[in-house]
């Protein structure tokens, strides 16, 4: 890759398909801790000058890790907007079969349709306001809460999030995402009940900033956005 001679179409006459499997296998099926964007990066650190343009191969190797990722999940039974909302998250790829039970789990659910249909919507009312108004900031001020329906949303959050944040850090994600899906009513009921986009700038931001909190946390396992129809 760092020399430019990628695999192209039906050829790969350095095997390179069949030496990222073997790679991807390792980490998954060894559990291996290992950042693979790192390893990439210190990999590359080692040829110093011989590389002409490291960053962009470094890119162009992680994209072609990611997708034979995928390959792997899929031929392992995962769906293709499972595979993607796992491999989305971006987690140490010795926990893709964790993340992935628990994303199968979580489809299960009768909260989960509604849930990643909000996701999704989250997700681009914070790339239209990034695009507008910088990076939002995750940030709530509690007083700047006017509406009932912000208010309960974060009144959920403070008793939900920290609950589901405990489950993932102990490794127990499918617990982690059926705790966030209590938070499906008072989600449902801020978008029926409030206006992101307020004309004060600063009730703007903080509805923003409540929403990328709320964004920040469902997402920890999977980007439950690739599971929206």
């Amino acid at each position: 890759f760092g020399i430019g001679n990628l695999p192209t179409g039906d050829k790969d006459p350095f095997a390179l398909r069949r030496h990222a499997l073997g790679v991807i296998r390792m980490l998954v099926e060894k559990d291996l801790p290992l950042d693979m964007p790192a390893v990439v990066d210190q990999a590359a650190q080692a040829f110093g000058a011989l590389l002409p343009d490291a960053a962009r191969s470094n890119e162009q190797l992680l994209q072609f890790f990611y997708e034979r990722v995928n390959g792997y999940l899929r031929e392992h039974g995962a769906s293709a907007q499972e595979a993607d909302a796992v491999i989305a998250a971006r987690p140490m790829w010795g926990e893709f079969p964790k993340a992935l039970d628990a994303v199968r789990a979580f489809a299960t659910l009768p909260e989960a349709p509604a849930l990643a249909a909000a996701n999704k919507r989250i997700g681009n009312i914070l790339k239209k306001a990034g695009d507008a108004e910088a990076v939002v900031d995750a940030h709530v001020s509690e007083l700047l809460l006017q509406e009932p329906a912000e208010k309960d949303l974060y009144a959920a959050m403070q008793r939900i999030v920290p609950r589901a944040d405990a489950q993932f850090e102990a490794g127990d994600y499918t617990a982690s995402l059926q705790t966030l899906a209590a938070l499906r009513a008072p989600v449902d009921a801020f978008f029926d009940g409030v206006m992101v986009n307020a004309e004060q700038m600063e009730l703007r931001l903080n509805r923003q900033g409540l929403l990328k909190t709320l964004h920040q946390a469902m997402n920890r396992v999977a980007d439950l956005s690739r599971l929206a129809a």
